[in-house]
């Protein structure tokens, strides 16, 4: 099983998006409007699956969920196994469930009021344009479903500045025993992520790519957000390692996969652009 998900990691992962032999941040485009930076993180990971329709007011008509049977037409394995012992996932679409607190987070050079434990979270799912020529630049593309933040005044600022956030009460701590524990509580949704990281590590100075991030509908964000980032490394939550997620949010209907990742070491930056 782990065998089958690192695939699903290769292929749909924050890590290695678009990898290519750098050994430093990739050099984002021109004309970034704002300037956003984020290093020593370290982030608990799970990949949800999740049914569209549960998410309609939150996506543009601009963009396509990239789905299960997509990704098994094309000879994806992961894919076509789950698909052959589940074909009513076969319009599912894929995504991530992030929580993360890092060393430094900033937008021009200005950063949260963090509360002791604090961290984000973040619900993306994979698209593709619907008309794949408007595709603004190589690279994954991801829906921000949420991201959620501790710091009410900065999720304002952020989205006044085009990067989408709303507050949510968002914590991750490492324990005595090495456990690491994130808790996502705010309306309508309560997840616990518990992982304890395993060796060996993947990844490392040779992982980098670039991204495209879109806001969701009715968001009042109108811009996207594009990132650069190299130095993911990864390591496995052990067996033991657990994800609930409980609520009326979306989520809550989706399809944990494991196993869970760690994920740290990286550096990104980031800003916004026009479409």
């Amino acid at each position: 099983m782990k065998q089958i998900i690192f695939l699903l990691t290769l292929i749909c992962s924050t890590t290695v998006v678009t990898v290519e032999s750098f050994s430093q941040v990739p050099s984002l485009p021109d004309g970034a409007q704002t300037h956003w930076i984020v290093d020593q993180p370290k982030e608990i990971v799970s990949w949800i699956l999740f049914n569209p329709t549960t998410v309609e007011n939150r996506f543009p008509s601009t963009l396509q969920f990239t789905t299960v049977g997509e990704l098994a037409s094309t000879g994806i394995g992961w894919a076509v196994d789950y698909l052959s012992e589940n074909p009513d996932k076969k319009n599912w679409g894929i995504s991530f469930l992030e929580i993360v607190k890092t060393g430094t987070f900033t937008i021009d050079g200005v950063a949260p009021e963090w509360p002791e434990k604090g961290a984000a979270a973040l619900w993306f799912a994979r698209v593709t344009p619907a008309k794949p020529q408007d595709n603004p630049i190589p690279g994954r593309s991801y829906l921000a479903l949420n991201f959620w933040i501790p710091d009410s005044l900065f999720a304002v600022t952020m989205r006044e500045k085009g990067h989408y956030a709303t507050f949510g009460n968002v914590t991750l701590y490492q324990n005595e025993d090495g456990w690491w524990k994130g808790v996502i509580d705010t309306d309508g949704l309560k997840v616990v992520g518990n992982c304890l990281p395993t060796e060996p590590i993947y990844g490392g100075s040779q992982s980098a790519g670039m991204q495209t991030i879109f806001p969701p509908n009715a968001s009042g964000v109108t811009n996207v957000v594009r990132i650069a980032f190299a130095g993911h490394r990864i390591q496995y939550c052990n067996d033991s390692s657990t994800w609930t997620i409980k609520g009326s949010h979306p989520l809550s209907n989706g399809v944990i996969l494991e196993p869970f990742e760690f994920q740290f070491g990286y550096d990104m930056k980031g800003g916004v652009y026009q479409k």
